[in-house]
């Protein structure tokens, strides 16, 4: 049974999940489903009904990420992007792009891939008012929706013969998908093999360079680095003690600063908040190329913590606010 006759007894409810569960961040194929949706208006559904469910159901999830963003902030973010390879430059791509077009984005979010989940979380965590919110989102997933119904209900007969011709080449698709799949392990050898420059950074744990912080005189220079993303400062987040601000995604100007520090009697230590300490590998392979040393903390600022580790607020100079919508 095709997708089409799927949707076509069971329409309303499928529609409704998808729309629902892709609202909050899961990879569900929410421009194919409606498009078969609007397709199985042909047979017995109401495309008015569709639309309504449709919309409903992607407004409720929106709804839910923006009150998670508004009361959690970044912390939603992150964990949104946990799964990213980098998960910082995740939370900064999606946020750089709202912040350049402003609120308006929600209104063509969801045609953009990444960003329509982001969007309601980034909102609520800038403080636009609710009903604002309600209303370009609103708007936003209205437009999204009856676009992709529309589409399907009007070319509906060039989808049923694509199923099912799928259906009579099966062996074909299949044939496709072992092929993309085994472009994607190659992908993933390729990336692998790129990352073994990464390999000869050295790592020290929290614990290990505490312990060592207590026993060094006072006439040893060490530097600790914070290569975090400026973007994720909210007011009275903490970073270790006596640590130093360096930008990750401006390093080569920041290289500049940190000539003083260079000298080969001199340690450095980067932390971060990613996943697999990404950004401070990314740094200190930088660092490397131009002939400084430096070791990465494992586990970043969660695991100095975690060793007892001394720390301090971030100052306010080392802030960035984020912009508001009131």
């Amino acid at each position: 049974m095709g997708v089409i006759e799927v949707i076509a007894q069971h329409g309303y409810l499928v529609v409704g999940v998808v729309l629902f569960v892709a609202a909050l961040g899961v990879p569900l194929p929410m421009s194919i489903t409606l498009l078969a949706a609007g397709a199985a208006a042909h047979h017995g559904l109401r495309l008015g009904w569709l639309l309504a469910v449709a919309v409903g159901s992607g407004l409720a999830g929106d709804t839910l990420l923006y009150l998670g963003g508004r009361y959690t902030g970044w912390w939603l973010l992150s964990g949104m992007c946990r799964v990213s390879l980098n998960p910082e430059q995740c939370i900064f791509g999606a946020a750089g792009y709202f912040y350049r077009r402003g609120a308006k984005t929600l209104l063509f979010a969801k045609f953009i891939p990444g960003l329509g989940a982001m969007a309601a979380p980034l909102a609520g965590s800038l403080t636009m008012r609710f009903g604002r919110f309600l209303r370009l989102d609103a708007l936003g997933v209205t437009l999204y929706c009856s676009t992709w119904l529309l589409v399907g209900y009007g070319f509906s007969g060039l989808l049923l013969e694509i199923a099912q011709g799928l259906e009579r080449i099966g062996h074909f698709v299949l044939l496709a998908a072992v092929v993309l799949l085994v472009g994607y392990g190659v992908a993933v050898v390729g990336f692998t093999l790129r990352a073994r420059r990464y390999q000869e950074i050295e790592k020290i744990s929290a614990a290990s360079l505490h312990e060592r912080l207590q026993e060094l005189t006072p006439d040893k220079l060490v530097v600790i680095a914070d290569v975090r993303s400026h973007g994720y400062y909210d007011p009275g987040m903490q970073r270790i003690k006596n640590s130093i601000r360096v930008e990750p995604h401006r390093l080569h100007e920041e290289l500049v600063a940190l000539r003083e520090f260079m000298a080969p009697e001199c340690e450095i230590y980067l932390y971060c908040s990613c996943l697999r300490d990404t950004t401070s590998v990314r740094v200190a392979h930088m660092l490397k190329q131009e002939n400084c040393h430096a070791q990465v903390i494992e586990g970043g600022m969660k695991a100095w913590v975690k060793a007892g580790g001394a720390v301090e607020m971030v100052p306010e100079s080392d802030l960035q606010r984020l912009p508001k919508f009131e």
